[in-house]
């Protein structure tokens, strides 16, 4: 059965649609998976939207669950729920992949935008994050990836720091809206950019960002890797003894 269900040598592991379901991260390949389910529930009117949007009101009296099903709802079964799902299994799987494929490390840097788009959210009052949430995603892959030349509906071509943009423009033409979703999501893409990957190198390698031991511990079952524990290790005798550390360069 484990074969048959696993996508591995089984008789199912041959489709490849299989193949790629399973090949995807695990992160990336659960949050497609609840996207897809919460817009097919709602198609059949088994949920509603309204038992899934966010709003501090309702979660702080009830309704905990908004706290994440809001980045679950990308809207009704449509063009627009399949450009959402592939923008999102696209750079998320990219992004998580680049991070080793650790569980750990992404999660964790999901759990953070999450964090921050849900204490922003009341402000702009937006109701359903997926998409802030996608948007975060793919600018912080944009920017690690500066020189990956992309082509957009075969017409533009550009660098991948101009696809958050870009997409931004054509959400601006298509709704006729400035999408405030995508904003936030780039504000705090660029956040968890500057603090994990410019904020490092100018302060002796030091990532405020970096996922604490227990969360790896949590997710991963496993202690934290020797190397992270001996460069701790040293950065704190370089620290005590005042020996000056070479900085390297800000790509």
């Amino acid at each position: 059965m484990a074969n048959v269900l696993g996508g591995g040598d089984g008789m199912m592991g041959g489709f490849p649609l299989e193949q790629w379901f399973y090949e995807m991260p695990v992160c990336t390949r659960w949050w497609m998976t609840a996207a897809l389910s919460a817009s097919v529930l709602v198609q059949c009117r088994i949920l509603s939207p309204f038992q899934l949007f966010y709003s501090v009101r309702t979660v702080f009296f009830k309704s905990q669950w908004r706290l994440v099903t809001t980045f679950f709802y990308f809207g009704p079964l449509s063009l627009d729920l399949l450009y959402h799902i592939f923008f999102l299994q696209r750079y998320s799987r990219l992004l998580e992949e680049s991070s080793g494929r650790s569980p750990a490390h992404f999660s964790w840097l999901l759990t953070f935008a999450s964090t921050l788009l849900l204490c922003i959210a009341p402000m702009f009052s937006m109701a359903f994050l997926g998409s802030a949430l996608s948007s975060t995603l793919i600018y912080i892959w944009s920017r690690k990836n500066p020189d990956t030349l992309l082509s957009f509906l075969g017409l533009l071509v550009f660098k991948a720091p101009y696809l958050p943009w870009v997409l931004l423009c054509f959400s601006l033409i298509m709704h006729g809206t400035v999408p405030k979703d995508e904003m936030c999501g780039i504000v705090v893409g660029h956040i968890w950019y500057y603090f994990n990957d410019i904020y490092p190198p100018l302060h002796e390698g030091h990532s405020p960002l970096d996922p604490p031991s227990w969360w790896i511990r949590l997710i991963e079952g496993r202690p934290v890797p020797v190397e992270e524990v001996t460069e701790e290790t040293e950065a704190t005798e370089h620290d005590n003894l005042d020996v000056p550390v070479d900085v390297a360069p800000v790509q």
